[in-house]
């Protein structure tokens, strides 16, 4: 199994723009001045990945409150992301990312082990991107059961 790139603390983060749900371009640059939560996931709509995505729309009047912003990214194309804003009620941002590019540049789209196989596809990754672009925290196959909840306590405790 091939190494994919990891991005590490204190690491600047890869610059992106992708368009959301509704074709708009959203940067990372939009976001300066605030610290943001960049999570890439393998596919919207799909148990787990719903599952992460209603864990951050429900915790994300507290993150806002803490001045942390929160954005998805997936290789789902945008109308696929609009079923899932709109069937999950989903308050913040998911990118669409379809070929691949920014999820290779931030180490979550690469070989991974699933049901035993090496397989190459997203890896759930989340980041915390700090004010100044910087990368504060940076996780590699997380569950997605726990990413929201584990990420409130490391932020929201400093």
């Amino acid at each position: 199994m091939t190494d994919t790139a990891r991005l590490e603390v204190g690491d600047k983060a890869p610059a992106f723009s992708l368009p959301d749900a509704e074709g708009n371009t959203v940067k990372l640059s939009d976001f300066k001045g605030r610290k943001v939560i960049v999570y890439f996931y393998p596919a919207a709509m799909t148990p787990g990945c719903t599952k992460q995505a209603c864990d951050f729309r429900d915790s994300l009047a507290e993150l806002n409150g803490a001045g942390i912003d929160v954005v998805g990214i997936s290789p789902d194309k945008p109308e696929k992301l609009a079923k899932f804003t709109d069937r999950d009620q989903l308050t913040f941002p998911l990118l669409s990312d379809p070929d691949k590019k920014v999820l290779t540049e931030w180490g979550a789209y690469g070989e991974k082990k699933l049901y035993g196989k090496t397989v190459l596809g997203v890896i759930r990754s989340t980041f915390v991107v700090d004010e100044k672009g910087k990368i504060e925290v940076a996780q590699y196959n997380v569950k997605a059961a726990h990413t929201s909840t584990f990420i409130q306590k490391k932020i929201l405790a400093t």
